[in-house]
């Protein structure tokens, strides 16, 4: 295998990799939080950059929408450049009237309308989760950092415009999940497969039940509560 949506070169890339959806988040948190941030790889406008925090060196890239886009991107960063540990930081809408606007969910598990966690998985089932150390360093820098955070299973959808099926949203609160995005289950899935760790979080930014959500603008360049999060657990995470 060779590396097709990333030039990069060897060495640019830290082990533990922070990735948003969007790649002008990614340039947000270089420009804004690391120090000597340099750009490391740009096909098809798919921004990365790598440089410190608190001394420790960190890449944050975007993976774009969806399962099969980030499974892309996290498939290469594990196989080609020899990524330990991958962070989502993205967005995500509620379902739930406990979950509001701008909080933060911290997704333990995975559940899915996709196939394809159970395509490599043999035809069965695979419980998309977490993993626990990175899970467990995620939840304390939060509670350090007070930020109000939920700890949930999160539903990984296909469809970012989904049939008007608002059972689903039903069930989904039955079950205690609150929160719908489309790259997790994947994410976790594609670390499990290739031997790596995987953590996600989300800033809630839509209510899904009233349509009511942050703009582009907001999404792209105020998430600075998750950031800071994701950045302090890696300060404090081994090399």
């Amino acid at each position: 295998m060779s590396a097709y949506v990333f030039n990069a070169q060897p060495g640019d890339i830290s082990n533990t990799v922070i990735m948003p959806g969007d790649p002008l988040r990614a340039k947000y948190i270089a420009e804004n939080y690391l120090d000597d941030a340099r750009q490391i790889t740009d096909v098809r406008n798919m921004l990365g950059f790598t440089g410190t925090y608190e001394n420790k060196t960190i890449t944050v890239i975007g993976h774009g929408m969806g399962i099969p886009s980030a499974t892309i991107y996290c498939s290469e960063l594990i196989l080609e450049y020899g990524v330990k540990r991958i962070m989502r930081v993205g967005s995500c809408g509620t379902v739930s009237d406990k979950v509001k606007l701008r909080d933060l969910v911290i997704a333990m598990g995975a559940s899915t309308d996709s196939n394809v966690n159970r395509t490599r998985f043999g035809g069965y089932d695979f419980a998309a989760i977490a993993n626990y150390n990175l899970l467990n360093k995620v939840v304390n820098t939060a509670e350090k950092l007070s930020v109000k955070h939920h700890v949930a299973n999160v539903f990984t959808s296909d469809y970012f415009y989904p049939p008007k099926n608002t059972e689903m949203w039903e069930t989904m609160e039955r079950y205690n999940v609150p929160v719908v995005e489309m790259e997790i289950a994947g994410i976790y899935g594609t670390a499990a497969e290739y031997g790596a760790e995987a953590i996600a979080m989300c800033t809630v930014s839509d209510e899904v039940k009233t349509g009511k959500g942050l703009t582009v603008e907001e999404r792209q360049s105020s998430f600075d509560e998750m950031i800071k999060v994701a950045l302090g657990t890696v300060a404090i995470l081994d090399s």
